[in-house]
């Protein structure tokens, strides 16, 4: 009896089809939070990121800068292996700094980035600027800064630096007392 039930689970097991994950790039829509922040990916300047990890069907990390995709991608920290990676093609038919699209989506190992360009990401931090064609990304760089550089050649520490903290102490307790008082604390 044993030895039968097992096997026809074997016969089963053999007969059962794989179906192969999806890793077709997700539209981005106002439902779209960054990995990292949680922040409505939608409201934030600059070019996005998704990553499809193995196990998580139709669920793609969405960062809120390319940089911080590459940085996910790069630690060795993963739950999950990942199968792709999007980026948003600034180079694309209508993005702009302030709506880089929710469908131009490219592999991000194919893509052309512009590295060291004066422009900040949706979370104000340098960012990496993808293009699928490299004349657009030297164009960008000629006219914002920076280098155009292939993923494998972007070094660790244009992905993984910390961003220097700019804000104005005096300006930061100002602001904070001034809503103190407004709030009644």
């Amino acid at each position: 009896m044993k030895r039968a039930l097992l096997l026809i689970l074997l016969a089963l097991a053999a007969c059962r089809d794989e179906v192969a994950q999806s890793v077709t790039p997700v539209a981005l829509t106002a439902e779209a939070v960054g990995h990292y922040c949680q922040m409505n990916l939608i409201e934030h300047p600059g070019p996005k990121a998704q990553i499809h990890l193995e196990g998580l069907p139709g669920a793609p990390l969405f960062f809120s800068q390319v940089r911080d995709a590459i940085a996910y991608a790069r630690l060795p920290e993963q739950s999950h292996r990942i199968l792709a990676i999007w980026v948003n093609d600034m180079g694309a038919p209508g993005a702009t700094w302030d709506q880089p699209g929710t469908e131009n989506w490219i592999d991000a190992g194919a893509a052309h980035y512009v590295v060291g360009a004066a422009v900040e990401g949706g979370m104000g931090a340098p960012e990496l600027v993808p293009f699928a064609d490299a004349a657009r990304a030297r164009a960008f760089a000629a006219d914002h800064g920076g280098v155009v550089m292939a993923l494998p050649a972007i070094p660790d520490t244009q992905v993984m630096a910390p961003v220097a903290d700019t804000a104005d102490d005096a300006d930061f307790t100002r602001r904070l007392r001034d809503l103190s008082q407004r709030t009644g604390g």
